[in-house]
């Protein structure tokens, strides 16, 4: 570096304080995780928690505060939502923390070693082989060996020489340069590609969306129908403003799922607590459910179906040389180059340094003439590299071909005891040992994504590297259509990229602009898209896919926008979330048919009640004890249960069809006792107790419904609730504004329940002999 300094003064110490005062200063601070505020917004101000808080407020300012019960149910799946995206991001940051990254820069004349976030534009930085480049340089002097992966996905070493840029993110594999920085802070390529997927994306999520489909019908028609009730009630039945608002209320409420919006955050958010024992952490709750509906997942090579470690397999030594003196010549020669390569790493950490011969030359590794060597003194020329570069053919070692069948990178250390290496020229090389390198394939990745496509998901390769190298790793990973590869980097249009979607299984050579282009052509037809990723060049596609998975030891910007983050990176245990998904939205799609009957017969009911201008029934108490001990306390606990089956139907229609039959008998009963009350001249209040009652009875019946079969835990929950619920209606009798049934109401509430019995059964029976012929 002594010629370095001579020729290159760098900046000068004015220079660079004119530059922080101008903002050319390399530390800006990329971070793409929500703020509290925008965590604390998109958790608050949703049109569902809109409407339950505008009611709320009419039920305060008319002093119904004991029918403000519910708004605790707002409050609860608000603080669930908020609580796990601020701890989800704290995790992630807790991640990104490292040491600071140095940088040593000529300043002055002078040598000094600084943060890399002190870097300031023009600045000369010396750079050595093992080394991050830690902002967009130009290549002033020297030569070097540069690893871009991180960035392109590109595994193969570029070389580097004056005049040729490096880009932030990369890694000097060998050689040592001096470098100029032209780029700093958001101008750095790396942090160009990271804002790109900046703007945090929509929630992907069926069960949200359907609430939210909820919500938005019932907002067309809660505010005319809430008006034409209250107006009906102060004008024409010109009752007390509390009793009109409470019963306009209770109308308005019953249509809004509040306990299905809070069943759904306890279990993503149980989900979530259970992935995370697993070491898998989840950015984005709702991303468990979206998983559980993916059918094409996108994975990387690198860090994904392999380890992303170079590791030598095996070793056979050559030539008669015993363990003992090979020991000594491969640790030489490792504790004398200057290589860092990821090859030399995995030899590095498969043998011991030492200094039992002493380097007189050293010549680093090149990638143009495929090895690098050492003269030592006492025992010759030493070489390491490419087998066909340092001996001819003929003295290749069978060794060599069979270990190249099987797709492993090889590498040979030749000698030659008398020769010496001169202007990189080798002497007559004697092979010494074979060594067999390889990215070990992950534990049990053979069999995730055997499982993965017995479970109708599909699977496409995509990375930067070479495709026959990557072919060759999907084929020792056992994955279905390996052979079908492609080189991206040969396509040109966009269209050709979209085209080759449905005709490979493996690309290679991959950008990352392609990536993400892969991934929207793939959501263009219909599917429901995974990727995973660990570098920055997988930043855009990680952005699009449906769910994002990146890996705890890739880049923090991968992290920071992922869905989800595998703390150990390893994809083998995605089946786990997986199965998370597929268990959420199973016992919700099971459940939610009691939430929904609510919904639907207070949607009638509320425009019966306005056609008839008679007063909406219950108040909106009485509705939360059901949304308590009838929707929440069984749903709660049927939530937990596993079930591993695919999700085959649509959420919404589901359980809107499931929920019909009872909303419809949950009217005739209601019509039945108007009618009866009418004959008889029962008074409001029996009329009240017979109708709340009868309530309850049908919604029970959904329950029992959605608990068969039956096993030990379903019919303690059938009876106890039954029980319970009775008792709590006749407990708090004057607190839900009903009495008890008597010997008016008695006979006629048997009478209706065995009717409502005899019709459940039949539908029930109907229902299922149609859903035998669809899917006969």
């Amino acid at each position: 570096m002594e010629n370095y300094l001579k020729e290159h003064s760098g900046l000068s110490s004015q220079d660079v304080k004119v530059r922080q005062e101008a903002g050319q200063q390399n530390n800006y601070e990329e971070n793409v995780a929500k703020t509290n505020g925008e965590i604390f917004k998109d958790n608050i101000w949703t049109l569902f928690n809109l409407l339950n808080l505008v009611i709320g407020i009419c039920l305060a300012a008319v002093g119904a505060f004991s029918n403000m019960a519910y708004l605790a149910i707002i409050a609860v799946n608000i603080m669930i939502g908020i609580y796990q995206e601020i701890h989800a991001r704290n995790m992630v940051a807790k991640l990104s923390i490292i040491s600071k990254e140095q940088a040593v820069v000529i300043r002055d004349s002078q040598e000094i070693k600084i943060d890399a976030t002190d870097l300031v534009m023009d600045d000369t930085v010396i750079l050595v082989a093992g080394e991050q480049v830690q902002s967009d340089m130009e290549v002033i002097a020297g030569r070097a060996e540069v690893n871009e992966s991180l960035l392109t996905g590109e595994s193969d070493l570029i070389v580097k020489e004056k005049d040729d840029q490096l880009l932030s993110g990369s890694f000097l594999s060998s050689g040592q340069c001096l470098a100029k920085v032209i780029h700093v802070g958001k101008d750095n390529y790396a942090t160009k590609i990271a804002n790109e997927a900046k703007v945090h994306k929509p929630i992907q999520s069926e069960l949200v969306t359907s609430i939210r489909k909820v919500s938005k019908f019932t907002s067309y028609v809660i505010v005319p129908l809430g008006l034409i009730l209250l107006v009906e009630a102060l004008f024409i039945r010109q009752s007390d403003p509390k009793v009109a608002v409470v019963a306009s209320a209770a109308a308005l409420l019953g249509m809004l799922p509040k306990g299905l919006v809070l069943l759904i955050s306890i279990a993503l958010a149980t989900a979530v607590t259970k992935l995370a024992k697993k070491r898998i952490l989840v950015q984005d709750m709702y991303s468990v459910e979206t998983l559980a509906h993916v059918d094409m997942l996108c994975l990387d090579k690198t860090g994904t179906i392999t380890e992303g470690k170079m590791k030598v397999q095996h070793t056979t030594i050559l030539d008669q040389t015993d363990q003992d003196e090979f020991d000594k010549i491969i640790g030489s020669y490792l504790k004398a180059s200057t290589d860092n390569n990821i090859t030399m790493q995995a030899i590095r950490d498969a043998y011991e340094l030492n200094d039992s011969y002493q380097a007189d030359d050293i010549f680093p590794f090149s990638s143009e003439r495929k090895w690098g060597g050492i003269n030592f003194k006492g025992i010759g020329a030493v070489a390491l590299g490419a087998p066909e570069r340092l001996v001819g053919e003929e003295q290749l070692p069978e060794q060599v071909e069979r270990a190249q069948e099987h797709g492993y990178r090889v590498l040979m250390l030749a000698i030659s005891p008398n020769g010496h290496i001169n202007d990189n020229e080798l002497p007559e090389m004697v092979p010494l040992a074979v060594f067999e390198i390889d990215d070990p394939i992950r534990q049990n990745a053979d069999k995730t994504l055997a499982y993965l496509k017995s479970e109708g998901v599909n699977i496409k390769v995509i990375s930067g590297d070479n495709p026959i190298t990557v072919s060759n790793i999907a084929r020792r990973a056992g994955l279905e259509g390996y052979e079908s590869y492609v080189d991206l980097s040969e396509f040109q249009t966009e269209e050709s990229v979209r085209e080759a979607v449905n005709q490979y299984t493996v690309f290679g050579r991959v950008s990352p602009q392609q990536k993400q282009l892969l991934v929207n052509e793939l959501q263009a037809q219909d599917h429901v898209v995974a990727m995973t990723g660990d570098g920055v060049n997988d930043v855009l596609a990680l952005r699009e896919a449906d769910c994002s998975i990146a890996m705890a030891e890739g880049d923090s910007a991968t992290r920071q926008i992922a869905n989800l983050v595998l703390l150990d990176s390893d994809f083998t245990s995605l089946p786990d979330v997986l199965f998370e998904g597929r268990r959420v939205v199973n016992n919700v799609t099971k459940v939610a048919s009691v939430f929904f009957i609510k919904t639907i017969y207070s949607f009638f009911l509320s425009i019966l009640c306005a056609v008839t201008t008679l007063a909406f029934p219950f108040v909106p108490i009485q509705i939360t004890l059901i949304d308590l001990a009838i929707e929440g306390y069984p749903a709660f606990f049927l939530s937990f249960e596993g079930d591993k089956r695919k999700v085959r139907t649509k959420f919404l229609p589901t359980v809107l069809r499931n929920a019909l039959p009872n909303a419809i008998l949950v009217l005739m009963n209601i019509i039945a006792v108007y009618i009866f009350s009418g004959q008889v001249g029962l008074s409001e209040i029996e009329t009240t107790t017979l109708m709340y009652y009868l309530l309850i009875g049908v919604s029970l019946l959904a329950v029992i419904k959605t608990c068969l079969p039956l096993n030990p835990l379903r019919l303690f929950l059938i009876i106890t609730t039954t029980i319970g619920i009775y008792v709590a209606a006749m407990l708090f009798h004057s607190i839900l504004f009903i009495g008890f049934l008597t010997a008016n109401t008695l006979p006629f509430f048997v009478l209706m329940m065995l009717i409502t019995i005899a019709l459940r059964l039949i539908i029930s029976y109907f229902r299922k002999k149609s859903d035998e012929r669809r899917y006969a």
